[in-house]
């Protein structure tokens, strides 16, 4: 029987990065029917229609989505459209695997590790208001049981993949009571994971010791501002954004998403690279039960990159990314 899942392709290169995933995706034997949604700026634009969005209602009721990526205006206009949507769906924990491709020439190429980011508390929640003119207060929320939430999804997903450590990311000696909290929370999960080892940095040397040795890390557990951040600087250790998958899991419904920005500039000039979206697809694979389909899918993507004959433009090439799709497509097995 085939898997129902709500497809956002999204806007500016997200159509075309959308259709390539497919194309891989069928090509691969998926066993899906797509219920294809626009996503519009009126998420969360308005108390109440969040709730009420086709979008969500769909998602609802496929419990799972593939999204491409989509626009948020800076400082002004509509809410971000991602941040809506986890809100709405409740999806707690955003799950970001950074592995190098082969091929790819960077300064580190044995990196392999995983970000584990809260997403629905701290600053990253937009709380914010005006006081008076020219003074703005944004609130940073961290609870007990959001921060608990999130280390269980950690040490689970930690002991389920085979993973020997997870790494509690805070500001603690500054923001004794909120940061605090988060890493008070950590390690009275951790007392339940006696096979994994817990340890912690501050964020300021994390980001230090990320560029100097990110060998080190295996699970990083971070609070939602740290993680969006830490996780576009672990993208950057094996190449950029363009390369890594992202995930949006809640208890009812989870949202498979690649990380990177729409890139207007270059939509509907055929550079677009696709393989964070395939990646973010491969994840989704996985998750709904479609392991052969997914391992499939991701070894032809490793066989390209390592023949480095068809990439696209951002990693060095000089291929379409229609060509570099039909490269993935042959190459599999």
């Amino acid at each position: 029987m085939n898997t129902k899942v709500t497809l956002i392709p999204g806007d500016g290169i997200g159509p075309e990065v959308s259709k390539a995933t497919l194309r891989l995706l069928e090509a691969a034997g998926a066993q899906i029917d797509w219920i294809e949604m626009d996503a519009t700026p009126v998420v969360g634009r308005r108390k109440g229609e969040t709730e009420m969005n086709p979008i969500v209602e769909s998602i609802r009721k496929t419990h799972v989505a593939l999204k491409g990526p989509i626009t948020t205006p800076v400082g002004t206009g509509h809410r971000s459209i991602n941040v809506a949507l986890r809100k709405a769906l409740d999806l707690y924990a955003n799950l970001r695997p950074v592995t190098h491709l082969p091929g790819i020439k960077t300064p580190f190429e044995q990196v392999d590790l995983v970000i584990v980011r809260e997403n629905t508390e701290d600053l990253y929640a937009g709380l914010e208001h005006e006081v008076t003119p020219g003074v703005v207060e944004s609130l940073k929320v961290i609870t007990e049981y959001a921060s608990k939430r999130i280390a269980h999804f950690a040490f689970d997903y930690a002991r389920r993949m085979g993973r020997k450590k997870v790494t509690a990311i805070h500001k603690a000696n500054i923001m004794k009571l909120s940061d605090g909290l988060f890493l008070h929370s950590i390690r009275e999960v951790a007392r339940e994971y006696p096979e994994i080892e817990l340890n912690d940095y501050i964020i300021d040397n994390c980001c230090m010791q990320l560029v100097m040795r990110p060998e080190r890390f295996d699970v990083l557990l971070l609070e939602n501002l740290y993680g969006d951040i830490v996780s576009d600087l672990c993208a950057g250790l094996v190449g950029g954004l363009g390369l890594v998958p992202g995930a949006n899991i809640g208890t009812d419904c989870s949202l498979f998403e690649a990380v990177h920005g729409s890139a207007p500039d270059i939509a509907g000039k055929h550079l677009a690279n696709p393989t964070a979206m395939m990646l973010s697809a491969i994840l989704m694979m996985r998750y709904i039960g479609q392991t052969a389909v997914a391992n499939r899918a991701e070894r032809a993507i490793h066989k390209v990159y390592s023949q480095g004959k068809y990439l696209t433009h951002d990693v060095g090439g000089k291929a379409t990314t229609e060509e570099f799709t039909t490269a993935v497509v042959g190459a599999l097995e």
